[in-house]
């Protein structure tokens, strides 16, 4: 049966596939059966996250669309959120100050008639330059991107009948605003690099009249079709979904989606998706996710973090400089989350008229300059049997107290525990990373004496020790605590590169 549905799809256009692999699937309900629903999930569970993604380990975010016109939120909240945060019943203390400061900044600047719907007209993108963005996402070292093909607000940036006929208006990238096709502008632009490309996408719909009327309608005439003509369309790498939280994975019919996503979609041996299926995140699905922390303690799953380079995933007008991270931090991060096993997802908001925020470009090409010395340390690595070395002081562990600041779902301030740690608190001295039969040792900090020990470290008659980016093989002692590796002597413009420095030892021993 399933090859006789593959067959057909290829003769129909990617609408009338939605609709076919939805009959097909059918309203059996077999989903719902709780024994069944366990067997499957233990199939797609079971499915490995195909290799590339777990070698990438950098990949960028990009979050734009309607919301990118007004660009506001309260500092430390998402302006991509803009129209629930003003329309949306505030129903806890923090989304009801969302809810006024967003009113009064919209009915100050905007007037108070004015609807949401109508920043779709302003969402102009006339600057909107995708051979640039692929380029600056090549140039800094990312493996992948990843885009928002529909938010939350249900406005997709592909021409898509689905969402114009549930709003009942002109609601998608073709019909109103910038009149293009922005997914498959970047598409075919990411396709023409080393960068592999990947779709973000809401299920849910706050304001979708379908949606309001019946979320098994919204569900059967919205969101599964636009999620098997997306996937179609344009055979994304990444299938990155949200906005899963408000139901059930049943309710969602996930196991279907994902069914056909793995054994009859196009990418179905490529593709990479992650837990955020209704109520199931880090519980089932692909790799799991986590947001604006530091991760996962534990490697037993592959695992994403995800985050902007300010607070807000879409741009914030309302954020200053003191809002977005620098690049060392950007690059502690990076460098902290591969070495516990993860991969960072760096996320960019750009500008209504199509533009890359300079300050967000500029983090992006630095970091690129970083990797470009140390990437051997990044890329294809896996974790090491310890993540990082620890000097003397209070060990914080994974999730200190407070002291530790920068928190919001769990995991510290990564500059906390390396150069800028509490009063009596250990520091990590280096990160750990490794790759066939060699170990990479990541410091943080250049020490003092210009020598670095490396603790438990049994090395054989062929080891070497080398810089990334010097020259040369470097001394080293074994001591009774491990290795005492001799730095080279290098004058501040002769370093190979900035914010953390690899040493890399061949032929370790575990």
């Amino acid at each position: 049966m399933k090859s006789v549905v593959m067959l057909t799809a290829l003769l129909l256009s990617t609408s009338a596939l939605a609709e076919k692999v939805k009959q097909e699937a059918g309203q059996t309900g077999k989903y719902q059966d709780s024994s069944k629903a366990a067997q499957d999930w233990k199939k797609i569970d079971s499915r490995p996250v195909p290799a590339w993604w777990q070698d990438a380990k950098f990949g960028i975010f990009i979050h734009w669309g309607v919301y990118s016109v007004p660009s506001y939120a309260v500092k430390g909240t998402y302006s991509e959120w803009y129209w629930h945060n003003k329309d949306g019943y505030p129903v806890k203390k923090k989304k009801q100050l969302r809810h006024e400061k967003t009113n009064e900044f919209h009915d100050k600047n905007y007037g108070k008639e004015k609807p949401y719907s109508e920043f779709a007209q302003e969402f102009t993108t006339e600057m909107f330059d995708p051979d640039h963005w692929a380029n600056v996402f090549q140039d800094a070292g990312a493996k992948y991107v990843v885009l928002t093909s529909k938010h939350h607000d249900g406005y997709t940036l592909w021409p898509n009948e689905h969402a114009s006929e549930s709003f009942g208006m002109p609601w998608n990238s073709q019909e109103v605003g910038p009149k293009r096709d922005l997914v498959g502008e970047l598409t075919d632009a990411v396709n023409k690099t080393d960068v592999k490309m990947g779709l973000y996408y809401s299920l849910w719909d706050w304001f979708n009249p379908v949606w309001e009327k019946s979320k098994a309608e919204y569900v059967d005439q919205v969101m599964l079709p636009q999620m098997y003509e997306v996937v179609e369309k344009y055979k994304p790498e990444v299938f990155f979904t949200d906005g899963d939280w408000i139901m059930d994975y049943s309710k969602w019919r996930s196991l279907e989606f994902l069914d056909w996503l793995t054994e009859e979609s196009s990418v179905k041996d490529s593709v990479v998706f992650n837990d955020r299926w209704g109520k199931v995140r880090k519980n089932h699905g692909g790799y799991y996710t986590t947001e604006y922390g530091a991760g996962l303690a534990d490697n037993s799953q592959p695992w994403e973090e995800n985050r902007g380079i300010g607070f807000s995933f879409g741009f914030n007008r309302n954020e200053t400089l003191a809002d977005y991270n620098s690049t060392q931090k950007l690059i502690f991060m990076l460098v902290d989350i591969v070495s516990r096993g993860g991969n960072f997802l760096l996320d960019i908001g750009p500008t209504a008229d199509g533009r890359i925020p300079v300050i967000m470009e500029d983090r992006l090409i630095e970091m690129g300059k970083w990797m470009k010395v140390n990437g051997e340390a990044i890329y294809g690595t896996r974790m090491w049997k310890h993540d990082a070395q620890w000097s003397a002081g209070i060990n914080p562990g994974f999730n200190d107290a407070e002291s530790f600041g920068d928190r919001r779902h769990g995991g510290y301030d990564v500059l906390a525990v390396t150069v800028n740690p509490p009063e009596g608190y250990a520091v990590k001295e280096l990160f750990f990373t490794q790759k066939d039969n060699n170990l990479y040792a990541l410091m943080p900090a250049w020490p003092s004496s210009n020598k670095m020990t490396i603790k438990d470290l049994v090395v054989s008659n062929e080891t070497e020790i080398t810089m990334l980016g010097v020259e040369g093989l470097l001394s080293f002692k074994q001591r009774e605590e491990g290795i005492e590796v001799t730095l080279p002597t290098l004058l501040p413009g002769k370093l190979p590169a900035e914010h953390i420095w690899t040493l890399k030892v061949t032929n370790v021993n575990e």
